[in-house]
């Protein structure tokens, strides 16, 4: 009689095992087979609201380093070996550098929309080399001078000369990166390649850099940023957009970005494939996600920071989900929009200097900082 028990509570417990098993197993099987797919790139790009349904899909997992600022993404790449990045998201202006140092590998035109771009995204330019892309674009923002409304009205940001007034003595602020403040400030001077000065334009920028010192409150991150303009510490930023006031509005700050008669600076990201990855056909998957309508209006309304986007079928698919979105970015599909800023010249693209190097522009920075 026990004998009999004891086999039947046997049977029972392996067969319980096993039906547990049958139904685990396309849970473990899944996870048994998922990939992964390491990332580089700024924050909140791998956000779950950002990749989740690609994950979900193509049973990935994406690991993602983060960074700030395109010298300290330039210094990551170096010290890897190669093959540790599948994707890469840089700054524009940095793809030569990484194409130049072999970081990055060549991609087929046919695999990506280009066909989909605006004209003025489809040939980027220092995304092609010998008639390849090594970078597909991603999105983009503008830069000009970034305003509390309280402390400094619409009127008065059209011009960067605001900044040298008598109230606003103490009450601007700096992103701590050299490109764009050195960039906004050599537009002011009235430079049409603000990034392209002989040494005398050189010498003339520098000075009106340190002329603007007195007025400066602090050199902020991303959230001192945030903080700082939300509360009204300072006026205004110069050389930031709505990658910062973007983020403020939406969580109803009185804060704008205007771009002064001077003109303004587009900055852009874009996608690469780290050079010798091991995962290429899941990184060009990837970014041809990213490049899909669903994957442009995920990284138009990023709650990192928002960006606009160069795709049509992503400027339609946002004006019809978001219309108020597609409104406060400038991206509607009838009437003036962003892209006219751009085709009047008022944009210009941020680069990296053409007659100086990094350390030069960096060294001067520096020493505005510490004046």
């Amino acid at each position: 009689m026990t004998h009999n028990i004891i086999t039947t509570r046997r049977r029972l417990i392996k067969g319980a095992l096993a039906g547990a098993a049958v139904i685990a197993t396309p849970a473990v099987l899944r996870a048994q087979g998922r990939r992964d797919l390491s990332m580089l790139t700024w924050a909140g790009h791998a956000d779950p609201d950002v990749i989740g349904a690609f994950e979900e899909a193509h049973n990935v997992r994406i690991r993602a380093k983060e960074y700030v600022g395109g010298d300290q993404m330039l210094a990551q790449m170096a010290q890897s070996p190669a093959g540790t990045y599948d994707v890469i998201l840089s700054d524009a202006e940095y793809v030569v550098q990484l194409q130049q140092a072999g970081f990055i590998e060549p991609l087929t035109p046919e695999d990506y929309p280009f066909d989909d771009f605006f004209p003025e995204f489809q040939n980027f330019r220092g995304h092609w080399f010998d008639g390849q892309p090594y970078a597909v674009f991603l999105r983009f923002g503008f830069l000009g001078l970034s305003h509390n409304r309280a402390a400094m009205s619409e009127a008065e940001a059209r011009s960067y000369r605001t900044m040298w007034g008598p109230q606003h003595e103490g009450r601007i602020g700096h992103f701590d990166w050299h490109l764009p403040n050195l960039g906004s400030l050599s537009l002011l001077n009235g430079n049409a390649s603000p990034f392209d000065l002989d040494e005398a334009h050189w010498a003339k920028l520098t000075e009106t850099m340190m002329s603007l010192r007195p007025q400066v409150r602090g050199f902020y991150d991303y959230g001192g940023m945030l903080s700082a303009l939300r509360s009204g510490e300072v006026s205004a930023i110069p050389g930031i957009g709505d990658w910062i006031t973007g983020v403020l509005a939406r969580d109803g700050a009185d804060v704008t970005t205007t771009i002064p008669e001077e003109g303004g600076l587009q900055w852009t990201e874009s996608l690469s494939i780290g050079a010798r990855s091991e995962n290429q056909d899941l990184a060009r998957t990837f970014i041809q996600y990213m490049l899909s309508p669903e994957g442009q209006v995920k990284t138009a309304t990023l709650k990192a920071y928002p960006a606009m986007i160069p795709t049509r079928a992503g400027w339609a698919r946002l004006n019809d989900e978001l219309p108020g979105e597609a409104q406060r970015q400038n991206m509607v599909l009838n009437g003036p929009n962003a892209l006219d800023e751009i085709r009047a010249g008022r944009i210009q693209l941020r680069e990296l200097p053409v007659q100086q190097s990094l350390e030069t522009w960096n060294d001067a920075w520096t020493r505005y900082k510490n004046a």
